[in-house]
């Protein structure tokens, strides 16, 4: 989508503050790539809500390399004090990527950030990953196993959501997934180019709850 069509998609968005919490995703890590504008998908999410409500406060409280009990621990209670009324928690792939990787302790966590968020008075959006297992840049001694871990994420990410009453945008089984032009040269970001998709996705799924 141009900017001028995600603008409209989001006409008569009412949330005046939102926060962002995670690790890296939330962050904004990720390699430029020309012809993709420079600010990650966040930054850009809180421009284009801003077209409709110029006042929009915006905090971004992630931190890369932070596991989802770690960012509980260190961002729920800055992002209850700063009042969002919409909040976008990206968080897990820390866990997942380590041996430990427990799938009942990351839900339950996710759980008790959705849910306080959620009792707070805030719309929440939660996310999965891109799915590089599907790409060429996956080794493949790694990837069954990668895409099991990466599947139990998205899962489980997915149950919390509806549990909760949050709004999951699936970017595991999204077609750029298997594209190895989104991601960044480490092989676990996204690049500018995957940004670009993964703001237009979240577009998307506010402008699916405004037609509501």
């Amino acid at each position: 989508m141009t900017t001028d069509v995600l603008t409209g998609s989001l006409r008569g968005a009412p949330w005046r503050r939102l926060a962002v919490l995670g690790d890296s995703v939330a962050e904004g890590l990720g390699d430029p790539v020309d012809g993709y504008p420079p600010p990650p998908w966040a930054d850009r999410l809180a421009d284009l809500l801003r077209e409709q409500q110029p006042g929009l406060a915006y905090a971004n409280l992630g931190v890369r390399d932070l596991r989802a009990a770690q960012v509980r621990d260190t961002q729920l209670a800055a992002a209850l004090d700063f009042r969002p009324d919409l909040a976008v928690v990206a968080a897990g792939g820390n866990d997942m990527l380590r041996r430990s990787f427990d799938p009942v302790a990351v839900e339950e966590t996710l759980s008790e950030i959705v849910s306080a968020l959620r009792a707070a008075g805030a719309a929440v959006v939660v996310m999965g990953l891109f799915d590089i297992s599907r790409s060429p840049l996956a080794d493949d001694d790694r990837r069954v196993g990668l895409r099991e871990r990466l599947g139990r994420l998205a899962r489980l990410t997915r149950r919390v959501a509806d549990r909760h009453g949050a709004w999951y945008i699936d970017l595991g089984d999204h077609p750029a997934s298997a594209d190895a032009g989104i991601y960044s040269a480490d092989r676990l970001h996204v690049n500018a180019r995957g940004h670009a998709i993964v703001v237009t996705e979240t577009v998307r799924r506010l402008a699916a709850e405004l037609s509501c």
